[in-house]
């Protein structure tokens, strides 16, 4: 599903030049359920970018079901984004002013969904992530735990192929992280939902069926648990 073949990123801005890929090589099938870790500035977030297609690599592959990413045209990355690819990231990233089931089905609206699809899929999403009493607040009115879980439901929103985590319980505390790791694990179980996180928390780490350990810009390890 997810094919990286020989992946180099490197940022250069004339005076410093920064390797944060070199020679990526990794697969990610359908129903996986795979944490990539390393320490800060390993490569593992450049990674995730780049089979996310909110960064390019320089040199390189990345291959999602027949499309190469890494060929695509702006425009195009944010349309295959939007149909192909859910994000949960730390800061979750809510729009402030709309309510959790406005934020849920943002993406929805982008994809010109009917009123009538957008209303049956949210209310179904957030009844998901155990919300179904929030759907009417907004951020500001809800606990970190309860807003991760409706960035959750946003990334699911769109019916994508696979969703994306970045360090998704860097904010939250050791219940709120138990709850959403439930709900995401029950997700990948239940629906067959392929997760991708990068993290440094030991507790996703514990969770995962596949670790991915990137160091220096390369794969370390990777080992199915």
């Amino acid at each position: 599903m997810i094919k990286v073949t020989h992946v180099t990123k490197t940022y250069d801005d004339g005076k410093v030049r920064v390797e944060a890929l070199r020679g990526i090589n990794v697969e990610i099938k359908n129903g996986e359920f795979t944490a990539i870790v390393g320490p800060s500035g390993s490569g593992k977030t450049t990674l995730l970018n780049i089979i996310g297609g909110l960064d390019t690599p320089t040199e390189g592959n990345v291959i999602i079901g027949e499309t190469n990413i890494a060929q695509l045209s702006e425009n195009q990355l944010i349309d295959f984004r939007l149909n192909h690819i859910g994000f949960v990231f730390q800061s979750y990233n809510l729009i402030p002013v709309l309510t959790a089931k406005e934020n849920v089905e943002f993406l929805m609206l982008l994809q010109n969904k009917s009123e009538a699809e957008r209303d049956e899929r949210t209310t179904k999403l957030l009844k998901a992530v155990g919300l179904e009493d929030q759907i009417n607040k907004k951020p500001n009115e809800m606990s970190g735990g309860q807003q991760q879980r409706v960035a959750v439901a946003r990334a699911l929103a769109s019916k994508p192929d696979f969703i994306l985590a970045d360090e998704p319980t860097a904010n939250l505390d050791s219940a709120s992280t138990a709850n959403l790791l439930d709900i995401m694990y029950r997700l990948n179980q239940e629906e067959n939902m392929t997760f991708v996180f990068s993290t440094h928390d030991q507790r996703v780490i514990d969770r995962a069926k596949r670790v991915i350990t990137v160091e220096d810009g390369k794969i370390l390890s990777d080992i199915y648990t």
